[in-house]
């Protein structure tokens, strides 16, 4: 399928996946990482779900916004036939070793059993060419799965992931104690467990083996911490990232709206960013400040705009440029005698 024909929209616990925005989607719980059974792990709604067993599968049904057919388990047909008859939206992982054709034959085995509500996922060692091609070539919804690395969260909207998914813990740690913004999410990723932070540990009096106690409760704060920066990184992604590269038609007034703030909090972030590099530049020129500044250049710098932005054209943007400008020039001044 052409990736310029109607693609599929899956809702996934009120989400549209596949057209518009890109989604965070966090609370994946696999059964087959916990234990007990099933009706014991969800005893509240989940929003993605994956059975150990057939047995699981009632409960998944009553609990769950979509089942997970697992990357381990892609040929258990049985099970896979059984996930995929109960109704919900189908996510299929594709197994490590799995080639696309694989990947797309076991979605299109899963429509058939199920209906047409299937989303491909990719995790793991993200192969994000993978995941572009499996898009363009199913028409289909593509999640990517940053559980292990938040810090791929950029890469792989980049890439064309409609949606991100993260992990039950990381997702309910998100609502735990604020995160602290020096953590680092980059490339080699965040060791992260499966520890749900509620709050603040409670204070109590002092009783033999505190030590352990306060260790496991700064081990559980510092994790909690970690999973709200994961949350973070991927919010961000979605909302900087995509609002430059995926494009949005919204239907309604609040999704215009939302999509018009989308684009303001990646435009206000190119403004900060510019208005530094504008403050670099002061320091090297050999007039600084509003004596500094070069008409050409800047008229230059409008016309390049102006291919970019067509419809606005020079006439529009040069005030506009002129105010960004200014507003960077104020600033550094206002750096300066500080």
């Amino acid at each position: 399928m052409s990736s310029t024909l109607e693609r599929h929209v899956v809702t996934v616990g009120g989400l549209r996946v596949g057209a518009g925005a890109a989604v965070v989607i966090g609370g994946r719980v696999s059964l087959r990482e916990r234990r007990g059974p099933a009706g014991e792990v969800l005893r509240e709604r989940a929003t993605l779900v994956e059975p150990s067993c057939a047995a699981d599968l009632p409960v998944i049904a009553a609990r769950a916004d979509a089942v997970v057919v697992g990357a381990a388990w892609t040929r258990d047909i049985p099970l896979v036939r059984a996930a995929a008859g109960l109704g919900l939206p189908v996510v299929v992982e594709r197994r490590p070793s799995a080639s696309l054709e694989e990947w797309l034959g076991l979605a299109d085995y899963c429509a058939a059993e199920g209906g047409d509500q299937v989303i491909l996922c990719e995790g793991g060692r993200l192969n994000l060419g993978l995941l572009r091609a499996a898009r363009t070539a199913s028409g289909r919804p593509v999640l990517a799965d940053v559980s292990a690395d938040a810090g791929l969260s950029a890469a792989a909207v980049a890439a064309g992931a409609d949606g991100l998914v993260l992990d039950h813990s990381l997702s309910a740690g998100a609502d735990g104690p604020a995160p602290d913004r020096s953590l680092s999410a980059g490339a080699d990723g965040l060791v992260l467990d499966h520890l749900l932070i509620a709050g603040p540990p409670v204070p109590r009096a002092s009783h033999p083996g505190d030590d352990a106690t306060a260790d496991r409760t700064a081990g559980e704060t510092a994790r909690g911490a970690m999973a709200g920066e994961a949350m973070r990184v991927a919010e961000e992604a979605v909302t900087l990232v995509g609002a430059l590269l995926r494009p949005e038609t919204p239907a309604t007034l609040p999704e215009c709206r939302e999509a018009i703030d989308r684009v303001d909090a990646a435009l206000a972030t190119l403004l900060e960013r510019r208005a530094a590099l504008a403050g670099i530049v002061q320091t090297l020129k050999p007039v600084g400040g509003f004596a500094g500044r070069d008409p050409g250049r800047e008229r230059d710098l409008v016309a390049r705009m102006a291919r970019r932005a067509p419809e606005l054209g020079e006439e529009r943007l040069a005030p506009v440029m002129n105010a960004v400008i200014e507003a960077g020039l104020h600033l550094a001044e206002d750096r300066a005698r500080r």
